[in-house]
């Protein structure tokens, strides 16, 4: 189960919306539904999550470059949503790099037709495996709240079980959050 939703930062304090992530394809397109939900160049936090897997914060501050959090990088790359923040800036590899197709994957992370045992590791690429081009655990930029009372010790810790809810009960949002739930 995903959940998805806008959290833009007002004169008067957040104002919540969820969001449909249907018709965004990348990041950019993410940015451009971030920017519409503010009036001015305030900051605006996208807020994805996967039920008991991983989370994601996207920060967008005006018109600069989107900043990305994601709790878990290998559990988001088996997500649709999950791919979109996984950009290869992100995973420090060149446009291009063909280290792992992502779209080859099942849900359940393994290749169409490919054991899960992972015995099948004659098939490297680069000199990673397709199971090692997207690294388990965090990834991004931890700072990324740091500014708004969540450090990165703080987010590191998280429980992707609540952690949107405990993000937002430090922003001061989690009232407005719950409304859009």
């Amino acid at each position: 189960m995903y959940f998805a939703a806008l959290l833009a930062r007002t004169e008067d304090g957040w104002e919540a919306s969820d969001t449909e992530l249907d018709d965004v394809e990348t990041l950019s397109d993410l940015a451009d539904l971030a920017r519409e939900a503010s009036t001015e160049d305030d900051t605006v936090l996208v807020l994805l999550e996967q039920e008991d897997a991983w989370f994601g914060v996207v920060r967008v501050d005006g018109e600069d470059d989107p900043r990305i959090y994601v709790s878990d990088a290998a559990a988001a790359a088996r997500s649709s949503y999950g791919e979109i923040l996984l950009t290869d800036e992100l995973l420090g590899r060149e446009p291009g790099d063909d280290i792992a197709d992502l779209d080859s994957l099942d849900l359940d992370g393994t290749e169409d037709g490919e054991p899960e045992d992972g015995s099948d590791d004659d098939d490297d690429v680069g000199g990673a495996t397709s199971g090692e081009a997207v690294p388990s655990g965090p990834i991004g930029d931890r700072e990324i709240l740091a500014d708004l009372g969540v450090d990165e010790k703080e987010l590191l810790i998280l429980d992707s079980n609540d952690a949107l809810n405990e993000i937002a009960e430090v922003l001061g949002a989690a009232e407005v959050l719950e409304t859009v739930r």
